[in-house]
Formats: structure tokens, C-alpha cells, sequence
């Protein structure tokens, strides 16, 4: 018994010990951890009030700090990731660079609201956390560490050699080629119209992802949204929601739109609703739902800056 105890226990540390200090991601895990230490980077810089864009890819996909920064008049950061990226994660990274001030623009995702703890919690994230952030992973609660040390697996461990293969012989990511990449300020550019045209037969089929009222009012990512709104108000950060793009002919439904809008309204702080809801034809995205097109990216953009500075300018009034 005790041998089959100490193979079991060795088994664990030469597991866990592979996937914190020997095997890595660098093509899709590294790309990730890449864009989230850029921004921070550029929101550590930037001494001035700042807007930033906290979502999935519908941030840097949808929105463009590029237009929306001269029409706001205040620096952005657009800091999206990708859903699967857990919002504790980004809110425990961002905390620091956010000052009195600060704007947090929330166009989150529908599946942002609703994804599970556990989903969450085995994020790519925690593999993240576990080979490259220990720092970060130290300060997340007890069960993120547990599951950040056991998110490897079979699968990841083979990824990892190939990878590592890949970039070490210098491999040429032809992504950026067929996808568009990143400006400076971390908005997606070069996703052009003409890129998407081999997109538009997919996306003519794609059936749009719509939770329930009650699932986002239950969900575990409203309860991390609120978890955010209640340390932002206090440390003079203001935060505003918003509506994530969306096909035209998939709306949101009324009681699920008065939802999203309730996680933030409800906790005192404002939600932003264009004048077209975010929601475009099929033609006008890239190659999901959640991802428009550069030429409509840069229109939605424009009406998201209009009602960021009508929110901004009446709350400048109001402190007079």
C-alpha cells in the first residue's frame, strides 16, 4: 500500500511539474498570453483616464479603439481575448492598471453570462496561470489553483510537443494572412470583407447561441460581473455595459436583453443600447456571430463611441 501511495504521489508532481515548467502551448496558448500581456503593457503606460474594452473576441473583432478613441477623446485599450478566457482572470490582471477615472466598457458576450464555474475554472487561463502567471494563480482562490494544476492532459501533453516542434523550426503562422491581425492597441485589423467572402456560406448557416432570462441571471459570469462592479465603484472606476453584435435576424429576446441589462442596472451602473442594438446581416461579419467584418467593425464602432460620450458627458454633468 504504501508503494502504490508514493507512485501515485510521484506520478502527480511529475505530472503537474511537466505541464508548470516543461510543456508549453506557443501557437495557441502562447498567441493568447501574448495579446493579454500587450494590453497590459499599454494600459500600464498610459497615466491619463482610459477607456478599456473588457469582453471576448467580440471586443477586438467587433470594436476598434482606433475610431473609438479620437471620438471619446480619452486613450483605449481594447482587451479582449476569447470566451473561453475566464472573466476572474482578466478582471484579477486589469485591477492593478485600473485608476479613479478609468472607464470599463462590458460588451460581453451572451456566453460570457452563463458559463459554468467549472468550465471557467479549466479555461485555457489556468494553463496559462500554471506554466507562465504563477503570480496571478497564487492570488485566485484555492480551487482555481487545484484546477489549474489538473487542466493538462494526453491530448495537451502531444499539442505541446508539436508546437514546440513547430515554433522551434520556425514555423510561418499563416493565421495572420487569413484572419487579419492585431494594431497597437489591441483591435483585430485586415479582417477585410474580401476575407470573409469564403466565410459567407458558414455563417449563413450558423444558428447564434441565445441563453435564457434566468440562466443569465443565475449564471456564474453575472456573479463575477458583480463581484467586478462592487471593487470598480469604490476605487473610482466606472463601468459600463453593453450589448455584444449580433446577426439581425437572431435578436436577443426582450426578457433576455432585460437581463443583461439588469446585471449591470442593478448594481447602479449604466448599459449602453445603440440606436441599432449591435446587430448587422450576416454579410456584414467576419466569420461568427460574435466577429463583424473590419468595415462594419469600424461602423459599429462609431455608434458605440457616441453613446460612450453621451454616458460620459452626462456623468460629467451630474458632478458638477
Amino acid at each position: 500500500m504504501r508503494r502504490l501511495l508514493l507512485s501515485c504521489a510521484l506520478s502527480l508532481i511529475v505530472y503537474a511539474g511537466a505541464f508548470a515548467w516543461l510543456l508549453d502551448r506557443p501557437l495557441t496558448l502562447g498567441v493568447l498570453q501574448a495579446r493579454i500581456e500587450a494590453n497590459l503593457t499599454l494600459g500600464r503606460a498610459i497615466q491619463t483616464p482610459k477607456l478599456v474594452i473588457l469582453a471576448g473576441s467580440n471586443g477586438p473583432y467587433s470594436h476598434r479603439c482606433e475610431t473609438i478613441q479620437p471620438l471619446i477623446g480619452r486613450p483605449c485599450i481594447n482587451a479582449g481575448v476569447a470566451v473561453g478566457v475566464g472573466l476572474d482572470y482578466l478582471f484579477t490582471r486589469w485591477k492593478p492598471e485600473l485608476h479613479p477615472g478609468d472607464i470599463v466598457y462590458l460588451p460581453l458576450e451572451e456566453a460570457q453570462y452563463v458559463r459554468s464555474r467549472l468550465t471557467s475554472d479549466l479555461g485555457p487561463d489556468a494553463a496559462i496561470m500554471l506554466r507562465h502567471d504563477r503570480t496571478t494563480l497564487l492570488a485566485m482562490p484555492p480551487r482555481r489553483q487545484i484546477a489549474a494544476l489538473f487542466s493538462g492532459d494526453l491530448r495537451g501533453a502531444i499539442m505541446s510537443a508539436i508546437e514546440t516542434a513547430l515554433v522551434s523550426d520556425d514555423f510561418q503562422d499563416p493565421r495572420a494572412a487569413v484572419s487579419g491581425g492585431f494594431n497597437t492597441q489591441g483591435d483585430r485589423i485586415g479582417h477585410t470583407a474580401r476575407l470573409a467572402a469564403g466565410n459567407l456560406s458558414a455563417l449563413a448557416a450558423m444558428v447564434p447561441f441565445h441563453p435564457t432570462a434566468n440562466e443569465i441571471a443565475a449564471g456564474y459570469g453575472t456573479r463575477v460581473v458583480g463581484e467586478f462592479i462592487s471593487w470598480a465603484s469604490p476605487h473610482g472606476v466606472r463601468v459600463i455595459g453593453g450589448l455584444p453584435v449580433g446577426f439581425i435576424d437572431s435578436p436577443i429576446g426582450t426578457e433576455e436583453k432585460a437581463a443583461m441589462r439588469a446585471v449591470f442596472r442593478d448594481r447602479g451602473v449604466p448599459f449602453l443600447e445603440t440606436a441599432g442594438g449591435g446587430r448587422y446581416p450576416r454579410s456584414a461579419f467576419f466569420d461568427t456571430p460574435d466577429h463583424l467584418n473590419e468595415t462594419f467593425q469600424i461602423e459599429n464602432s462609431r455608434a458605440v463611441a457616441r453613446g460612450l460620450e453621451a454616458l460620459i458627458d452626462r456623468k460629467l454633468a451630474q458632478s458638477r
